[in-house]
């Protein structure tokens, strides 16, 4: 299971860099690519919003 970004995202940037396989890309909120994403929860850790969840 993925992990999506959202609506809560500030655009802040702090899960891009965390992103162990660089799935997190920039837009007017950061979007994860479900099909690259590996579920390792680094960017959830960070992301000071709570944005960053795992896909329900």
């Amino acid at each position: 299971m993925a992990h999506i970004i959202t609506d809560a995202c500030i655009a802040c940037g702090a899960c891009q860099p965390e992103c162990p396989v660089g799935c997190i890309s920039e837009g007017d909120i950061y979007v994860i690519d479900q099909d690259q994403c590996i579920d390792c929860g680094a960017c959830a850790a960070v992301c000071p919003t709570g944005a960053a969840q795992p896909e329900a």
